[in-house]
Order: C-alpha cells, then sequence, then structure tokens
C-alpha cells in the first residue's frame, strides 16, 4: 500500500510540474509578443523599411507556424510525446531572437521571424495533449487557464519592455539598444525555458489509461465478483479490440457454419463442404484513411469553428497592427505609452479568460461563442465609426480609442475559448495533435492576412473596418445555422468514427 501511495504522489507531482512547464512555455510566448510588438515599428524605421514590411514581418511569424503546426501535431499524434517535440521547437525561437537581436537588415528581421515561427508549431501538440489528458467537461476550463497564461505574458511583457528600453551598449560588433534588446532577452528566456521542460516535463498517458490502471480490468469479471473480489470491471471500448459483430452472433454464425459442414451434415449440405471460417474485417488502406480525415474537416460545425477561429484571428492581428500607427499618428504615443496600453489590455484579457473559466461551469460552450461574437460585433461597429476618423477633443478622440480596443479585447476570451474546447470535442481525440495543427494553420493563415490588409490600408480604415465587420456578419449567419450542432457528438458517432479512421 505504501508502494502504491508513493507512486501516487510520484504521479501527481509529475502532473503538477508538467502542467507548471507549459504554463509557462505560454507565458513566454505572450511576453515575445508583448515585447516586440510595440517597438518593432520603430525597428523596422531605424532599418529604412517600407511601411508593408511591418505586416510582412508580423506575418512571417505566422506563415511557419501554420506550416509547422500540422507537422507537429501529426508527430505527437503518432508518438503520444510532446516532450522531444517542445525541446526541437524552442530550438527555433532561440535561433530566430538571436536573429532579431542582430538585425542587420529588415530581411533578416523577417528571416528572424519566420525562423521563430517554426518554434510555436508545437502549441498544437500541447493542444492535443491537453485534449487526451482531460474530461469533455473540464476542457473549457482546461483552455481558459492555459490561454490566460499566454495573458499573463502578454501583462509582464509590457513591464520588461519598460527597463529594455534604457539598454544602450555595444556587445562586441552587435548595438544593445531599445530595439534589439527584446531579441536577446527572449533568446535567454528560451535557453531556460528549455532547462525547465527537460527536468520538469513528462509524457503523461492518456485519460483513459490513467483512470484504467486503478481499476481492475478481467474478462472473467462476473466471477471474480462472485469470488468476493467486489471490484468495479469498467468494460473497454478500444475499436482494436471490439469486432464489427457481437461475439454471441459471432460464433453462432461461425457455428452453424461447423455443424452444418461436420461429417453428419455433408450428405444433407453438399455445398458447404468447401465454406472456410468467416473472414477478418478489413483494414482500410491509406487512402480510404485520409479521406475519413478528409471528410472529417468538411463537416458543417468543423467548418463553422473553423471559420471562427480565421474570422476572429484576422480580425484581431489586423486591428493589433493599425493600432500603434494610429496611436503614433492621433496621439503621439512612442514605446512607453504602446507598452502601457498593451499592458492594460492584458489586465482586461485576463479576466475575460478568468471570467470564461467561471462561465464555462455554468453554460456551454456554444452560448459563450455566441455572447463572444457579439461584443466583437458591437466592437467592429465602434471602431468603424470612431476610430476611422476620431472627432472631438483630445480627450474624446482618446475616449473614442480606448472603448473600441476594450471591447476588442474583451470579446476574444469568449470567442477563443469556445471555439477551441467545441473543435477538440467535435474532432476525433486519436488524430487530436493533427486536428489542433490545422486548427493552428487556419489560425495562422489569418494572422497572415490579417496584418497584411491592415498593413495596406493605414490610410483607409474605412474600407480595412467595412471588411472585419462584414466577416463577422458572415460568421453570424453561419451560427446561426448551424447553432445545434455544436455539441459533443454522441459516443455512438464518436465510435464510429473512430472505426471509419482506423
Amino acid at each position: 500500500m505504501e508502494s502504491c501511495s508513493s507512486w501516487t504522489e510520484m504521479d501527481n507531482r509529475r502532473k503538477k510540474l508538467t502542467f507548471l512547464t507549459i504554463g509557462l512555455i505560454f507565458i513566454l510566448s505572450g511576453v515575445e509578443y508583448a515585447v516586440i510588438l510595440p517597438t518593432i515599428w520603430r525597428y523596422l524605421q531605424t532599418l529604412d523599411a517600407a511601411p508593408y514590411f511591418l505586416g510582412m514581418t508580423l506575418s512571417a511569424f505566422s506563415l511557419s507556424g501554420l506550416l509547422s503546426g500540422p507537422l507537429f501535431g501529426l508527430w505527437s499524434d503518432r508518438t503520444l510525446t510532446t516532450k522531444k517535440i517542445i525541446l526541437f521547437s524552442n530550438l527555433f525561437e532561440i535561433v530566430g531572437n538571436l536573429m532579431y537581436f542582430m538585425g542587420y537588415s529588415k530581411w533578416l528581421l523577417v528571416s528572424s521571424r519566420l525562423v521563430a515561427g517554426i518554434g510555436a508549431g508545437s502549441g498544437s501538440s500541447i493542444f492535443g495533449l491537453l485534449t487526451r489528458i482531460s474530461a469533455p467537461e473540464d476542457r473549457a476550463t482546461v483552455f481558459a487557464a492555459v490561454m490566460a497564461c499566454r495573458q499573463v505574458g502578454l501583462l509582464i511583457g509590457p513591464a520588461f519592455n519598460i527597463f529594455l528600453r534604457l539598454c544602450d551598449f555595444h556587445m562586441g560588433p552587435f548595438a544593445v539598444n531599445k530595439y534589439t534588446a527584446p531579441g536577446l532577452f527572449m533568446c535567454l528566456l528560451w535557453i531556460l525555458l528549455q532547462l525547465a521542460v527537460g527536468f520538469m516535463y513528462w509524457d503523461l498517458p492518456p485519460l483513459e489509461k490513467g483512470k484504467a490502471n486503478g481499476r481492475l480490468r478481467s474478462k472473467d469479471g462476473e466471477e471474480e465478483n462472485k469470488q468476493g473480489l467486489g471490484m468495479e470491471i469498467e468494460e473497454e471500448s478500444d475499436e482494436e479490440e471490439k469486432p464489427l459483430m457481437g461475439s454471441e452472433e459471432l460464433m453462432g454464425s461461425y457455428g452453424s457454419l461447423v455443424t452444418s459442414s461436420s461429417p453428419g451434415n455433408r450428405a444433407s449440405n453438399p455445398t458447404l463442404d468447401h465454406i472456410s471460417p468467416l473472414p477478418s474485417p478489413a483494414t482500410p488502406t491509406p487512402l480510404q484513411k485520409k479521406s475519413n480525415i478528409f471528410r472529417e474537416f468538411i463537416r458543417e460545425e468543423v467548418v463553422v469553428l473553423l471559420a471562427a477561429q480565421f474570422i476572429t484571428l484576422f480580425n484581431q492581428t489586423a486591428l493589433e497592427t493599425i493600432v500603434t500607427p494610429l496611436t503614433q499618428k492621433y496621439f503621439g504615443f512612442d514605446e512607453l505609452e504602446n507598452s502601457l496600453m498593451y499592458f492594460l489590455g492584458g489586465i482586461v484579457m485576463i479576466s475575460g479568460f478568468l471570467f470564461v473559466r467561471w462561465l464555462s461551469r455554468h453554460v456551454v460552450e456554444r452560448v459563450i461563442l455566441v455572447i463572444g461574437l457579439i461584443i466583437c460585433i458591437i466592437s467592429c461597429i465602434w471602431c468603424l465609426i470612431f476610430m476611422a476618423n476620431p472627432i472631438g477633443s483630445f480627450s474624446w478622440q482618446l475616449t473614442q480609442f480606448i472603448i473600441g480596443v476594450f471591447l476588442q479585447v474583451l470579446g476574444l476570451p469568449f470567442v477563443n475559448v469556445a471555439q477551441i474546447s467545441l473543435f477538440s470535442k467535435v474532432t476525433a481525440e486519436k488524430t487530436q495533435g493533427f486536428s489542433q495543427g490545422v486548427r493552428r494553420s487556419v489560425g495562422g493563415l489569418a494572422t497572415i492576412l490579417g496584418p497584411l490588409w491592415a498593413g495596406s490600408h493605414t490610410d483607409n480604415v474605412y474600407i480595412m473596418m467595412g471588411v472585419m465587420l462584414a466577416l463577422l456578419a458572415l460568421l453570424t449567419m453561419m451560427l446561426a445555422f448551424s447553432y445545434n450542432r455544436l455539441v459533443e457528438p454522441a459516443v455512438e458517432e464518436q465510435t464510429d468514427s473512430s472505426m471509419q479512421q482506423k
């Protein structure tokens, strides 16, 4: 008993350390975004970059993440491990941020974000892991906590920027200033994270295996219960071991064949002399497996959730891209003011995730998704009316701007948590890493097109905001028509889907 207790304590300790490390990974991703975004526009200006380079540099990070996400997810599905994937992907973060620090030219900055974005692809593996080790009813709560960690990074990132902007010295041939220091700072943090992953992260088993370890599994459960063991037997539902026909039906069919073909019955049944035992179920070919996976992503509810992922991230990154040029144009904000703005936005976002974490225990995810979508629509209408052409005194213009950004930031936790949690439920669990990679790739495509769209319309905000509002209207119609399908499928449907993918 003491041995079992010690093993349980060790498992709990490993689980806590693993979750802590996952939280650190998302915190660092938020810190990186928060320390680089407020200064990258001025950094590019010092390298004589054209305005469209801002969109290119921000999109480069998403482009490489778009490509690497499904690959890392497929890797984790095949091996059911994530530790090696994280250690490997973090190397790209280290090298990419080192390139950003060097900053010889505007093209090196674009390349640095392209390299660092490969490391961000490991997020699909992490979300796949969280899906496998969490119960469906707890999934929104788990995802909200993890995504809140990224917002913590966004919150404390500007605080680091306050000190990084004071850097003004040389390290060999490289200048360390308020523009290059964020790259060196993040390079050191990702190196420290490598050590944390190496010593504090374990590949946790899926939830079903973890539950099964504490229960007795036996094919002769009824006889053992009669002998007084009194232990609950959990019936296995693994489709690899479950035949297409029931055992009694299969034995009855096979038994009738054997009886019919026995010596005493051969005279009356001569046609059964050459009948062989029933063949085993045919194994799907690789082409059939690919076809089943493809069909999963064109289902109505999956398409709606992927559309929600694309549209919300497109609008978010488009607005984030244009915020710094607008604050510079209308209010004369510098790095410090922009960092303070992102700091306050981080507080609002964390509060939103904590509220969604609480709300997910009382209402279903699709209701949360509707609430978030309504807030995003109100935000977009407000920005279209007031931010495109601010009028009035300086204080009134600043108030209009703050309200628009506040509403946009407030709606994101509702939409993001709800669509990620629903997506994990309507897609197969066995291919969750690849599915999350596809979802993140769709989001990556949005974060590529969003900055490019906003960067090319910095002087025509009406068109930029109008397209954002039109996309939200399209998503609203899709959600209205598919609302009843945004639920977790029944157990029978999940089993059938899993057997098809096998």
